[in-house]
């Protein structure tokens, strides 16, 4: 098994994907990422970048918990918070989505530069939330942006 990443490759893992997805939805116009077809389900390249806005914000309270010591885990049910930042988001404009996005990421790196320590369930979101789920959208998003373009 391999060693543990440090908090700098993390981060520098964040930063890098985070710039690949902001180079992808800017590259669309205001009617391309409103349009349906991002996901089969009908999510549109706003409703992703609400959706992770949304666990970047869930991961920079879990951080800030953490550093109070006063996280002791959770259960959680993931569809559910998927349809509520769906929801939550599916009428506000597309600057005001992209802006929480940037809020909540800086948010969650402000919480990262606070911790004495980013191990254990700390980095396990700060992954979950930035890098890890990233590339799980990154793929389609790429995809989408083709067919948008063609």
């Amino acid at each position: 098994m391999g060693e543990e990443p440090t908090v700098e490759k993390l981060v520098e893992e964040e930063r890098g994907r985070w710039g690949e997805l902001m180079a992808l939805f800017s590259s669309l116009s205001p009617e391309q990422i409103r349009r349906p077809g991002y996901f089969e389900e009908g999510w549109s390249a706003k409703d992703l970048l609400a959706h992770l806005a949304g666990w970047l914000a869930e991961a920079g309270l879990v951080l800030e918990q953490i550093r109070a010591g006063t996280f002791s885990g959770r259960d959680m049910d993931v569809d559910a918070m998927n349809a509520t930042f769906l929801s939550a988001n599916r009428d506000e404009p597309v600057t005001i989505v992209e802006a929480q996005a940037h809020a909540a990421r800086q948010r969650l790196l402000r919480e990262v530069r606070e911790l004495e320590d980013v191990s254990g369930e700390a980095a396990v979101w700060l992954r979950k939330a930035g890098p890890d789920h990233y590339d799980e959208h990154l793929p389609r998003l790429r995809e989408w942006v083709k067919e948008l373009r063609a």
